[in-house]
């Protein structure tokens, strides 16, 4: 009788890895999680390997630690005992979060981003065209000018004329500056699901991203909640979700004060978000409404996604969630603005907002 047959799936351990390297990935993913709490981190990698066997008889999670220290990971206070991160934590997690959601990426030498604006760029592109007076001779593409010369005056009489030549156009290179908006209120660890564990990877993916492949782009980070700041890069692996409201419109305010000081021409807002916006600020008070797309607070969302189009900043919403209200309300926010909205999963979301990145790189607003 014909059929399949199924065995426990026991995954291979990677080639070359050393025990210190397999468990120093189960601990950057649960500092993550924690916020950075070490100790909680840690206990957490011991009940793991009492349950799992992650580790043999030769090298336990004593040792890790011991290494943890010893290879600048981790730090002890000497008067209280606790562990704490180092920075170097922090970029190790930011490396981690690149390669798990955006893959092995190649760095290549200054990273800039194309526009669709051909010229005297810096950058060779794929368009040809015939040769014009002011093209310099790097520009010229020798085996297309000659197979042209070819067909042109046969090869007997061979030569190569003005109108013969090809060039290989250029392009102009742009910088950007982005700011990214990650949603900390509570429905983000609401119903069993974490949402801002994933929504902090990519964060973290995009930061490293910029600095590495794309140094001259800026990115600033901003949390919202009942309000909205911004925090550090080196913070992302420690945020954490508070018994927060939704502030979109503090958020949106934020971002455009820090865009408009930016010189760059090219500008940009990524908002990660799960939910709709729920609070403002009138005054020194805070109007509240977590039932429904509140009038008051909706239409004050809206003008300011007007606003952002008025000065040419788009709007790329990341919506983590599936309510039919919610979908309603983020069509028009997008609309307002002229910007881009995606649904997506929580699996699939550092894939999306990696290529919305590349493609709105190529663009002059």
């Amino acid at each position: 009788m014909l059929g399949y047959r199924f065995s426990k799936f026991i995954p291979q351990k990677a080639q070359n890895e050393s025990a210190f390297d397999n468990l120093l990935n189960i601990f950057l993913q649960l500092v993550s999680i924690t916020g950075g709490e070490v100790a909680e981190s840690l206990n957490w990698l011991t009940n793991l390997d009492n349950e799992y066997n992650i580790t043999d008889g030769s090298y336990g999670v004593g040792d890790f630690i011991d290494e943890l220290k010893d290879k600048g990971y981790l730090t002890e206070n000497n008067q209280t005992g606790n562990f704490e991160v180092t920075d170097k934590t922090g970029q190790q997690i930011r490396k981690s979060a690149l390669e798990e959601i955006f893959g092995k990426l190649k760095k290549s030498g200054q990273g800039q981003h194309k526009t669709n604006i051909p010229g005297t760029g810096d950058e060779t592109g794929t368009e040809r065209r015939p040769f014009e007076f002011g093209d310099t001779i790097q520009q010229i593409a020798m085996t297309d000018s000659i197979r042209n010369a070819q067909i042109n005056h046969g090869p007997g009489d061979f030569r190569l004329t003005e109108d013969d030549l090809e060039v290989v156009e250029t392009e102009f290179k742009t910088q950007t500056s982005t700011v990214l908006m990650i949603d900390i209120s509570h429905s983000m660890i609401l119903y069993g699901e974490d949402r801002i564990t994933p929504a902090k990877k990519v964060a973290m993916a995009l930061a490293e991203l910029i600095t590495t492949k794309y140094p001259k782009d800026t990115l600033d980070v901003i949390v919202f909640g009942n309000d909205a700041w911004q925090i550090e890069i080196k913070d992302l692996p420690y945020l954490q979700v508070g018994p927060y409201h939704t502030n979109t419109i503090s958020g949106l305010e934020l971002a455009m004060d820090i865009l408009r000081r930016r010189k760059n021409t090219n500008k940009q807002i990524f908002m990660i978000t799960d939910g709709k916006p729920t609070c403002m600020k009138v005054g020194i008070k805070y109007y509240k409404n977590a039932f429904g797309l509140d009038t008051k607070i909706l239409n004050k969302t809206l003008n300011l996604a007007t606003q952002c189009r008025r000065i040419h900043i788009p709007v790329t919403t990341f919506m983590i969630a599936s309510d039919p209200y919610l979908k309603e309300f983020v069509k028009e926010f997008t609309k307002a603005n002229n910007g881009n909205a995606y649904y997506s999963s929580l699996k699939g979301l550092g894939h999306v907002i990696f290529e919305d990145y590349k493609k709105n790189r190529r663009k002059r607003y």
